[in-house]
């Protein structure tokens, strides 16, 4: 079953042609200004399943794990769209509200909760994890 997103003004569309291998809520401060305040959810692929159309930007930073990470959103709306890390080039990680169907993001785990601000709210049916989890793959 593929998967079909894009970015605010459709300058940039993708498509996915595999089954997500995990999607998280995460309250890292990266995502918390991706997110305008609140946590993003991402959904991990295999970046080989990853196919896109439009132009992006891209922003680059060395994560508090050392790792380059790399963050790509469209040139035109801003959209965030991706991320991914230097260390682990075979995975991609979506935004889920950038999917046509954000509803196939079923989070598995909430990750970063210390970073989390004081009123951010957890769903009680997942698991928590203070910082960064192991690789997803």
């Amino acid at each position: 079953m593929p998967l079909t997103g894009g970015c605010l003004c459709a300058a940039v569309r993708y498509r996915v042609e595999a089954e997500p291998i995990v999607t998280r809520v995460c309250w890292c401060r990266v995502c918390q200004y991706l997110g305008a305040g609140s946590g993003t959810v991402n959904v991990c692929f295999p970046s080989a399943a990853l196919t896109v159309s439009g132009s992006m930007g891209e922003h680059r930073w060395r994560a508090d794990s050392g790792n380059i990470a790399v963050r790509r959103f469209c040139s035109v709306c801003g959209t965030p769209l991706f991320s991914a890390s230097e260390a682990r080039p075979h995975l991609i990680f979506v935004r889920a509200g950038s999917l046509d169907d954000p509803g196939v993001a079923k989070p598995a785990v909430t990750i970063w909760t210390a970073s989390a601000p004081a009123w951010a709210c957890f769903d009680p049916a997942l698991p928590r994890l203070s910082g960064q989890p192991p690789p997803a793959a």
